[in-house]
């Protein structure tokens, strides 16, 4: 059985039989769609070293517990309203600051 490896809320790497829905960059700590045109393009352009930084998600809330903020470019909404008040946008998925995993 195929298993794909998702980061989680706490900020660890664990095995999913289901593939992620959103993918992340670590060292930015954005996360945006599988098939944003920003990631993709950096990905064309640097092959092999994108791919270190790349991580994947279940779903938005995970992605914001573990200290990622919405891509400016595939997401641009969701980035302009988390810009706007970042405590409030993860408010609206049960996500708090004291939730967050700390580096």
């Amino acid at each position: 059985m195929k298993t794909y490896k998702l980061l989680g809320a706490d900020g660890k790497t664990y095995e999913s039989e289901t593939p992620g829905t959103l993918g992340g960059n670590s060292k930015l700590k954005i996360y945006g769609r599988l098939d944003c045109w920003s990631a993709l393009s950096t990905i064309k352009r640097f092959p092999g070293s994108y791919e270190k930084s790349r991580v994947f998600f279940a779903d938005e809330k995970t992605a914001l517990a573990a200290g990622y903020r919405p891509c400016g470019n595939c997401l641009r909404q969701k980035y302009r309203e988390y810009m706007e008040n970042p405590e409030k946008y993860r408010e609206k998925f049960g996500v708090h600051l004291a939730d967050e995993r700390k580096d």
